[in-house]
């Protein structure tokens, strides 16, 4: 599992790339929240394009750093993920709170 961070002008977007599951979701949540604690993004875009698979895990992981992030004044954002995380957010209604968006082609 890698996670990337760039940052430009309070927006910021975390490339991640491998599996989020129980085995590495903590190590996922302590990178983000080290970094939205240090830096309070207005916006933080979580590109999951490079996630081959997620669990449940991946589910906590996006609503704790969209709890996070609010309570810092800033909003969450997915970008890219595959069908079938979508359908998983869709499912258990993160949908509703946190925007996602497809910018790949």
């Amino acid at each position: 599992m890698n996670v990337d961070i760039k940052s430009e002008n309070g927006y910021a977007v975390a490339l991640l790339s491998g599996e989020i599951d129980h085995h590495n979701a903590k190590e996922i949540r302590e990178k983000l929240d080290r970094f939205i604690i240090a830096n309070q993004p207005k916006e933080l875009a979580i590109d999951f394009a490079d996630i081959s698979f997620m669990d449940s895990s991946g589910v906590g992981l996006i609503m704790g750093r969209y709890k996070l992030i609010s309570e810092c004044g800033g909003r969450l954002v997915v970008k890219n993920p595959r069908q079938y995380i979508k359908r998983v957010f869709k499912i258990s209604g993160i949908e509703r709170i946190v925007r996602i968006i497809n910018d790949k082609v």
